[in-house]
């Protein structure tokens, strides 16, 4: 009888944030400000890189590629939150749901792959700076953005495709501001621990493979700098690799707090205050910690400016 009562649902409707009209409207205007930031900056470094000749190289074709990422990454979860700090329709259908989750783990599989081809090219040239050419040519580098954004979306689709077929006979609110798959699992009428391990193997492989590789490189890139005899040479190093690993841990902390927790353990209400960290803070400190930063990238953004003429009178 019980198997009887049950509609399929065909709609889903993201709760978002709990909060009174006047905090609603002012988290609004803050994460459209952060949005548009991110959009903004994401974009400029695009456009700095491709169009400044002296940038053509490994690392700046990384972090391009990152900021390129950045933009699809910002655009899968935040127009969601926006929306639902909005009066008005919260509904999204099934289908789209399950589409945005896919974009959302593909976008998020990729970018550890990212981070951990980035740590890879510091410590090339760092540790190997006679070889660093020879080695990370503009043609491995290609090749391994390639595997990264192919991984990315394999381990995705992989996760998406179980989600699928999954039956949901109501309720059908969501407790979060997107489709994720830890709230969305929640509202599944059939048994959900084959698809929940499922996730946290694709997290432990994705997320410890990259880790691995990640903190590998930056260990050997710190012990080496440890040994240059340089004091300034000593310092610079540990002042870059410092703020790539700051940036890095926040993305990965967040995430591996949400996705590879055994799947016994349940979720709270923290995990949304958890996933703004990874959808909306990581995407904007990226490209100011891993860009913004750089000598080389600021002198090409100066030179751009003024031949422009933005600031002639």
């Amino acid at each position: 009888m019980e198997g009887a009562n049950q509609t399929e649902v065909t709609e889903f409707i993201l709760m978002g944030f709990s909060a009174s009209p006047e905090l609603q409207w002012i988290l609004f205007v803050m994460f459209l400000i952060i949005c548009l930031l991110t959009i903004a900056t994401n974009t400029s470094i695009i456009v700095i890189v491709r169009s400044c000749p002296s940038l053509h190289c490994p690392m700046y074709m990384l972090l391009s590629n990152l900021s390129f990422l950045e933009i699809w990454y910002t655009s899968v979860t935040v127009p969601k939150l926006l929306a639902g700090l909005l009066p008005g329709n919260r509904s999204i259908s099934v289908r789209g749901c399950i589409a945005q989750m896919f974009f959302f783990f593909s976008m998020g599989s990729t970018e550890f792959f990212l981070l951990a081809v980035m740590a890879y090219d510091r410590y090339l040239a760092i540790c190997h700076p006679l070889c660093y050419s020879t080695i990370m040519c503009n043609i491995l580098c290609l090749k391994l953005s390639a595997v990264a954004w192919v991984s990315g979306f394999l381990a995705s689709y992989v996760l998406t495709v179980f989600v699928s077929r999954l039956p949901f006979c109501g309720p059908n609110e969501i407790d979060h501001f997107f489709c994720d798959f830890v709230p969305l699992a929640k509202l599944s009428c059939s048994d959900m621990h084959l698809s929940k391990l499922v996730c946290f193997t694709l997290t432990c492989i994705v997320a410890g493979t990259s880790f691995l590789l990640t903190v590998g490189s930056y260990s050997c890139v710190i012990r080496t700098a440890w040994r240059t005899p340089s004091e300034s040479g000593l310092q610079k190093a540990l002042t870059t690799c410092g703020a790539y690993i700051a940036v890095t841990g926040i993305f990965y902390g967040s995430a591996l707090s949400m996705y590879a927790r055994p799947p016994v353990i349940e979720s709270s209400n923290m995990d949304k205050v958890v996933s703004l960290f990874y959808c909306v803070l990581t995407p904007l400190l990226n490209p100011i910690i891993y860009t913004l930063r750089n000598n080389m990238v600021k002198e090409a953004l100066r030179k751009s400016v003024t031949t422009s003429g933005l600031f002639r009178v």
